[in-house]
């Protein structure tokens, strides 16, 4: 398969090659360039894929790293390589592993760093390119949310024992709820378009549930629950599959850092398990596929035995209703200060992001006790 893509590739040289030649040579990589192609559809970084000549050598993915989001790229790399060489680690020594295919293997500069940064302050990283399949951006059966959910549990257990000091924390208060509510609360003092009146349903709704969502924050500051090194992006899409559809290795470690399990397993649910597209037009099809639901808890579960405490599992359900309000709120004061953070393609797109994710949350409301019961049941079966 490589060959014939390079073949394609060879075939009508790009204008990017000569670019992507010499940073291939900063780079201590094996073989010899042969071409460069964008790569993947990521709104963060610029990714491309650089394929060698010669069968023994790989290919690679090389990235220019947005540093507007990603501020401090020498600790950013320093989570990643940590992380990924302790997993590296832990799965050589599982009996019929694959380390090279089940974990991202960074390749360091050619002046022993894990980053290059340019002539012009870009920064750049490469990790060898690990084929695999990608079923598309959305959850299609239990069966694909099982393997998200054994894979994404099995994460968290293998750096349950991660030496060293805390990792850096790649964006701050990135899933703190309260933080969220603070700057919702500074933009619609202000409402520099005017666009609250149109947006008052919603503004009641967060206003209504802003107390109950802190309860994540609040038992971790008790000492409840434990923070535990987890992804915190648990999208659908930052997993590869292989050819037999099963779950083999995650992607995207930009924000891996010190986070709750309800993070991990919130967020999943939230952007994997609604029935509809997250900008939806039509409320009535919005709503969470409870199958979904129960497929991907019990994987992530099957995962972490005898891992979480009795707290952590009684509040997963709640994550959910947790992301779906938070993810909510966000596009909610993005579309208040004026659709500065998320990319939009029609005017009251982030607004109409927002109602979408209160709409999951009203049924997730009604499905509470339901969900609840799933996860018990599974716990339950994980421990007998």
């Amino acid at each position: 398969m490589k060959r014939t893509m390079l073949e394609k590739k060879i075939s009508g040289p790009s204008s990017i090659d000569g670019e992507f030649a010499g940073l291939f040579s900063k780079f201590a990589l094996e073989g010899t360039f042969a071409a460069a192609q964008p790569y993947g559809s990521g709104h963060i970084h610029e990714t491309y894929l650089l394929h060698t000549r010669g069968h023994a050598s790989p290919d690679y993915i090389l990235q220019r790293i947005n540093t507007n989001v990603f501020t401090d790229v020498p600790r950013l790399m320093e989570n990643i390589v940590r992380v990924t060489g302790h997993l590296r680690r832990k799965i050589a020594a599982i009996p019929g592993a694959d380390p090279d295919r089940e974990v991202l293997r960074v390749v360091p500069s050619s002046d022993n760093r894990y980053f290059h940064q340019d002539g012009d302050g870009n920064y750049w990283r490469c990790y060898v390119f690990i084929d695999h399949q990608r079923p598309g951006d959305r959850v299609e059966s239990p069966g694909q949310a099982f393997e998200a959910g054994k894979l994404f549990g099995r994460f968290i257990n293998l750096l349950s024992d991660l030496p060293g000091p805390p990792l850096h924390e790649t964006i701050p208060a990135f899933h703190n709820v309260e933080h969220h509510l603070d700057q919702f609360k500074e933009v619609l003092q202000a409402d520099p378009l005017l666009r609250r009146n149109e947006a008052a349903k919603e503004i009641i709704f967060v206003q209504e549930r802003a107390e109950e969502m802190k309860r994540i924050l609040v038992l971790g500051r008790e000492g409840r629950i434990p923070l535990r090194v987890t992804h915190n992006d648990t999208k659908f899409n930052n997993i590869l599959f292989d050819g037999k559809g099963r779950a083999r290795c995650l992607v995207d470690l930009d924000t891996v850092m010190p986070g709750y399990v309800h993070y991990d397993f919130g967020d999943a649910i939230r952007s994997g398990c609604n029935r509809a597209r997250e900008d939806e037009p039509d409320l009535e099809r919005v709503g969470m596929d409870i199958h979904l639901f129960a497929g991907y808890a019990r994987g992530f579960l099957e995962s972490l035995p005898g891992c979480l405490s009795t707290v952590e599992i009684s509040h997963l359900a709640f994550s959910a209703k947790l992301f779906a309000y938070m993810v909510g709120l966000r596009f909610l004061s993005d579309y208040l200060v004026g659709d500065l953070y998320f990319k939009t393609v029609r005017s009251g797109h982030n607004l109409q992001r927002a109602r979408v994710h209160f709409q999951l949350l009203l049924d997730m409301e009604r499905r509470g006790a339901e969900m609840e019961d799933i996860v018990s049941g599974l716990a339950l079966e994980t421990t007998s």
